[in-house]
């Protein structure tokens, strides 16, 4: 039987400097070696790849296998072109918003270290009030404090830099997390906590875990596709973060409704195996975990789509994390949900049975 509260101070202390870690879309490794640190206790082995996914292995030797799953990278920036006065340009990694980057504080990542900068902007003062613009990828740019683009060399700054914002991680009104690149460092934070619990409660598997942390996904579900091609598993359940649609500017109709605070957020896809997702539900109903249901036209834009459709078809499900403000620095999830999450995967695992095929034709 799991507590009601599941984080202790060690998972915290980590998911803290798991989630201030810089670890933009193709270089995620520093992240990685973060989580695999925090994972060893949990697991008999480790796999990597070439592009830096990592996979934590409970049974290695079982012919079985089920894949848990999140992915490592966050949005970031490139520099793209550095003017003769100095200010650069940027082109994105990921979605990154350019709404959102006026104002912001930035770490240019070099051989050299890190280069602090700023997106300016124009003063209201200055802004023509009747045909104003607003902040876009043409005119967003960053000043490291020159005036000329040598002087921006000299700093180590060249085009193909990665650049990301230093916010950090805090926690508002008691029970909120809030961070850039909770998208989705959270998924991975959780698998890692499922692998944790199964440790201390003594769960001895039917079947090999793969609690996979894959790189890339902010720009194509990336590693998800190397890793699968990698595994081969039997059956995937992948976690990521979904929309919040209670705060303003959000159409229901068209987004649906989910909120943090009301439990996980169990999809319905073409994607997501049909009898899997009713084995989940059915978990959480006699679990008496609270979720919540999405319908996802077509693809469901995360990891599932990778693991779903390869090695000729793996059964696949997504339980997704409610979040507010995706692809900024404040994104936001409840406490509540991130440990629903751990126990629907967790108790979800235990009902999975060694050869499960979740066959509609049975």
């Amino acid at each position: 039987m799991l507590e009601d509260s599941l984080l202790n101070k060690s998972s915290l202390n980590f998911l803290e400097s798991y989630l201030n870690n810089a670890a933009p879309t193709g270089y995620e490794w520093e992240g990685q070696k973060l989580w695999m640190n925090y994972l060893k206790p949990y697991v008999d082995k480790f796999i990597t790849d070439t592009y830096g996914t990592a996979v934590g292995v409970i049974n290695p030797d079982a012919p079985f296998k089920v894949v848990i799953e999140g992915h490592a990278d966050e949005i970031s920036w490139y520099v793209n072109y550095i003017t003769e006065d100095g200010l650069i340009h940027v082109i994105r990694n990921g979605g990154s918003d350019h709404m959102i980057a006026a104002s912001k504080r930035v770490n240019i990542h070099t051989k050299n270290g890190i280069v602090k900068g700023v997106f300016g902007w124009p003063a209201i003062h200055t802004r023509d009030k009747s045909n104003e613009e607003h902040p876009k990828l043409e005119n967003i740019t960053i000043d490291v404090g020159c005036t000329t683009k040598e002087e921006v060399e000299k700093l180590g700054v060249h085009v193909g830099c990665v650049i990301t914002y230093p916010d950090e991680f805090f926690i508002l009104n008691e029970n909120k997390f809030v961070c850039r690149a909770l998208d989705n460092r959270m998924g991975g934070f959780m698998i890692a906590e499922v692998a944790r619990l199964l440790k201390e409660n003594k769960i001895e598997l039917p079947f090999g875990l793969y609690i996979t942390n894959s790189v890339q996904e902010e720009i194509g579900l990336r590693g998800a596709e190397m890793i699968t091609q990698r595994i081969k598993p039997n059956v995937a359940i992948v976690t990521d973060v979904t929309h919040d649609t209670t705060t303003p500017m959000i159409d229901k109709k068209k987004e649906g409704e989910t909120k943090i605070g009301d439990g996980p957020v169990i999809s319905y896809a073409p994607a997501v195996q049909n009898k899997l997702r009713e084995m989940i539900i059915d978990t959480a109903t006699e679990k008496n975990i609270p979720f919540q249901r999405a319908a996802v036209s077509r693809a469901t834009g995360t990891d599932t789509d990778a693991f779903a459709y390869s090695n000729g078809g793996v059964a696949s499900a997504l339980i997704s994390l409610p979040l507010r403000y995706m692809h900024t620095t404040v994104e936001m999830v409840h406490r509540q949900d991130v440990e629903n999450v751990i126990k629907l995967i967790y108790e979800s695992l235990l009902k999975i049975k060694d050869g499960e095929t979740f066959s509609y034709f049975n």
